[in-house]
């Protein structure tokens, strides 16, 4: 789990739908798609449907790796997530859900808090620069 590592990915559309994308990328393969209300077929997730997704996979093994570094009895970590933009601001909205019967509140506590320190938040909520090259 580094963010320091340079990330490669490749993307090309495939022509299946007038927005469906190939997206190779650390060794997998994934298929991106507008839904069809957006002028795509829906064959895959959409851009922001996949950047959900990383900050609430990014959550739940954060949590893990917390409580794996403290031997923390976690039986299961769960994350549920909304993004909406709302007047330009996009907000998520992140429930995180540990489970484990033998935790003690103060562990939950630390689960909880450790989950609003994953990279991909971090990152989200940092000075991003993005350079465009032809």
């Amino acid at each position: 789990m580094s963010a320091d590592k340079t990330i490669t990915a490749h993307i090309i559309e495939t022509g299946e739908s007038d927005f469906a994308v190939s997206i190779d990328v650390s060794g997998h393969r994934i298929t991106g798609d507008e839904p069809e209300d957006a002028g795509g077929k829906n064959l895959g997730p959409a851009p922001y449907d996949l950047l959900t997704a990383a900050l609430g996979e990014c959550t739940a093994m954060t949590v893990r790796w917390c409580a794996l570094q403290q031997k923390w009895p976690l039986d299961k970590v769960e994350v549920n997530l909304t993004f909406q933009k709302i007047n330009k601001v996009g907000i998520f909205e992140k429930q995180v859900i540990v489970h484990g019967d033998q935790l003690t509140d103060e562990q939950r506590k630390k689960l909880i808090e450790i989950a609003a320190k994953c990279p991909v938040q971090r990152t989200l909520e940092s000075k991003i620069e993005i350079r465009t090259l032809s």
